[in-house]
């Protein structure tokens, strides 16, 4: 059972919150690369519970504070010239470091700018993602999964917003039974019109219906182990003595959790706070087989979470698009077909910070539980200054690689090997991956 004090402290993410110096001793995804497109790559953001404006000058990042700190005008309005962003309010004018390079409306010869200094974050692009660092020291190396060393033809990055605390948000991507609930669907649709769409292509090594699998085999045997990055989930349907559908997912410290898409593609997600009630998911997808069909992609993201906020067409404001005869017939919870509001809408009705106080967990979460203990592990290390899961420098995270995100049937005698060789033949046979 979780405390109220325990919940509070995992929850609560604002500056100077043990959590919240836990997150900004992270790496945390702050933009999309596609969202500095244009003619004025400038766009206010909220992160971690602060003002900030990410911009981009030449190809450079900048993320500032974003009130000037002459008198406090939103830099988010500011122009892009002469190598910085300007405020508009006086001209005052900043490099991506946060840099003061010039105060034009002083007198001649003045050397203000000089003594002037903009809280500024570094900023890296990968695959996609925009990822700053908001803490204090030399920031973690990046390990070298496959999310971030595939070529930028096998990727794609996508985004969207929930109206709720990022813990619960993570959560449900650490709970491989509530898709046999959750994304149940009542009619198997053809797995080659699939592309794209997550619980509707087949199984490696099957030509089963992954809806099917997950409809007809909805009480999975759950192993959890930690690992070096966090943790690896087995989720096993068996399906007859012979053969046992097994996904293997992932949990990497801190907030993100890697899982298979299909047989060829994985999604590589973060839950970023915004603040205490809000959150964006970032998803890397990394394809193995053939280059992402980027556009096709976008196109189906875009329909639900539109641009340029990537805030869903559907809410608590209107009920999740609940439909009641679409519920009877063809999708268990009438939200329509696309699993990514089937979540938002578990992680969103329990409330902005959900209240584990009042939950009664049983086996099957098993690596949620898992996972709190090494939250606040890490929480309680992090304050009395000792080094939390993920911190490595670059010859360590060198040697982080994969990890496995595996969805296939395999023989029951051997399903311990099974996910090894189904991970094994997919890089031989990858233009990449080997």
């Amino acid at each position: 059972m979780i405390s109220r004090e325990q919940n509070e402290l995992m929850t609560r993410i604002g500056p100077g919150t043990p959590a919240g110096r836990l997150l900004r001793r992270y790496w945390q995804p702050v933009g999309l690369a596609d969202e500095m497109q244009g003619p004025r790559p400038v766009k206010a953001v909220h992160l971690l519970g602060e003002d900030l404006v990410l911009f981009k000058e030449k190809n450079q990042y900048g993320l500032l504070e974003r009130h000037c700190p002459h008198r406090g005008a939103d830099l988010a309005y500011g122009r892009l010239e002469d190598g910085g962003l300007r405020c508009a309010f006086h001209g005052w004018l900043f490099d991506v470091d946060g840099r003061c390079l010039e105060t034009p409306a002083e007198p001649e010869g003045s050397r203000l700018c000089e003594h002037i200094r903009q809280r500024a974050y570094p900023v890296v692009e990968k695959s996609g993602i925009l990822f700053a660092f908001l803490g204090e020291g030399e920031a973690p190396a990046f390990p070298r999964f496959d999310c971030f060393v595939a070529p930028q033809a096998y990727t794609f990055a996508f985004k969207g917003y929930w109206d709720c605390n990022w813990l619960q948000a993570l959560e449900v991507g650490i709970d491989p039974a509530h898709a046999s609930w959750l994304h149940r669907f009542f009619v198997d649709e053809d797995p080659a019109a699939s592309y794209g769409r997550q619980f509707r292509g087949t199984s490696a090594d099957s030509g089963m219906p992954i809806s099917k699998v997950l409809r007809e085999f909805a009480r999975p045997e759950i192993r959890v182990e930690r690992t070096d990055y966090g943790m690896r989930l087995y989720t096993l349907r068996r399906i007859s003595d012979a053969h046992t559908h097994v996904r293997v997912t992932n949990v990497i410290f801190p907030q993100a959790f890697v899982i298979p898409m299909n047989a060829e593609m994985t999604i590589s997600q973060w839950h970023v706070p915004v603040d205490d009630t809000g959150c964006y998911w970032y998803s890397i997808f990394t394809s193995f087989g053939a280059p992402v069909d980027k556009e096709t992609m976008r196109s189906q993201r875009l329909k639900t979470y539109p641009a340029p906020d990537y805030k869903p067409v559907f809410s608590r404001n209107n009920s999740w698009g609940f439909n009641a005869g679409e519920q009877s017939k063809q999708t268990f919870t009438g939200m329509g077909f696309d699993i990514n509001i089937h979540d938002q809408w578990a992680c969103e009705s329990q409330g902005r910070i959900q209240d584990r106080t009042r939950e009664h967990l049983g086996t099957t979460d098993k690596g949620i539980a898992l996972y709190r203990r090494l939250l606040l592990d890490a929480i309680r290390k992090s304050e009395a200054g000792e080094p939390p899961l993920m911190i490595f420098n670059e010859e360590k995270a060198a040697e982080l690689t994969g990890p496995p995100a595996i969805d296939g049937i395999g023989p029951t005698a051997r399903v311990d090997q099974y996910w090894k060789d189904c991970d094994a033949k997919r890089r031989r046979q990858s233009a990449w991956a080997a």
